[in-house]
């Protein structure tokens, strides 16, 4: 792994934005390089300590997906290289992280699918026997796995704020009738299919969310980042029906040894509200956190 990479600075193309982990920069008009930096956010706010070899993990992961998942939807790498789009004195700062994509006409969905009931879709669960609209049959636990996989859409948010669920009939209406049921049939087999690979490599993806844009045929293509633990909800299978069975959430391979912190951390005898700035991480965290990532990785991808 390289030196961690909280920012990039490239200076050889325009910068077009900074993602929460993401910077993006634009390489002619049709195309974005993007890096994957070792920026954390949690609870939707940026960690000023960088998780070292994060980015680069990120980014071996969404290729692998992208590859593994090419026959189902097609995606927005070019297959160049990155190097070859910037000046050979920045080239450290994209080696091994980062992608040349093409420029597409995002929309604004979050492709949510789970197969699992946790996180806010449990919470929900609990209010209304019910996830973004989609019945469920009562008695389900935390952590319980569902019949069959469902779409829980969510409204895209600016950086910073929460995106919000939102049922699928609202999607319609955004863009409209026949691109949401494709968006929504897409992402339930691509989430199908991956999550057969992953059970053979030991994990369970609980949920994950895709993200979709439009070319300039009009064609939709599967985009940014994509099954990574950033995204998604991995746990290893090992000890998961014990979790299930007493209603806990298993050990997730993602930031989620960061959220348990800062749920525990006391800024002058107060809890953190979550707001910038961000509590500082101690090295303990980073290093076990880098370390998560890494494992998920190597299960995956052997």
């Amino acid at each position: 792994m390289t030196s961690a990479l909280h920012t990039s600075s490239l200076t050889s193309l325009p910068l077009l934005a900074r993602g929460k982990v993401r910077d993006n920069y634009a390489v002619g008009s049709d195309r974005i390089l993007m890096v994957a930096t070792d920026r954390l956010s949690a609870f939707d706010v940026i960690m000023g300590e960088p998780i070292p070899g994060k980015g680069e993990l990120l980014t071996h992961m969404a290729l692998f997906w992208f590859g593994k998942l090419a026959h189902l939807c097609p995606n927005h790498l070019t297959g160049e290289l990155p190097e070859s789009v910037v000046s050979s004195a920045e080239v450290t700062q994209v080696v091994g992280r980062s992608m040349v994509v093409k420029r597409l006409k995002p929309l604004p969905v979050e492709a949510v699918v789970r197969g699992y009931l946790a996180g806010s879709g449990w919470k929900e669960y609990q209010d209304s026997r019910s996830v973004c609209g989609v019945k469920l049959p009562p008695g389900l636990t935390n952590a319980a796995r569902l019949p069959e996989p469902i779409y829980t859409p969510a409204a895209k948010a600016a950086v910073g704020e929460h995106d919000e669920n939102i049922p699928f009939e609202r999607t319609a209406d955004m863009v409209g009738a026949d691109l949401a049921a494709r968006i929504r049939d897409i992402s339930i087999a691509l989430y199908r299919e991956a999550a057969a690979i992953a059970l053979g490599k030991g994990l369970i993806i609980a949920d994950t969310k895709f993200e979709f844009g439009l070319d300039a045929r009009g064609e939709l293509v599967l985009m940014d980042e994509v099954l990574t633990p950033d995204s998604s909800r991995y746990w290893p299978v090992e000890g998961y029906q014990e979790a299930a069975r007493a209603g806990r959430n298993p050990p997730s391979y993602d930031k989620q040894f960061v959220r348990d912190w800062l749920e525990q951390v006391r800024i002058n005898g107060k809890p953190w509200d979550k707001t910038p700035p961000a509590p500082r991480l101690p090295q303990e965290v980073v290093e076990k956190t880098a370390a998560k990532y890494r494992e998920a990785l190597e299960r995956l991808t052997g």
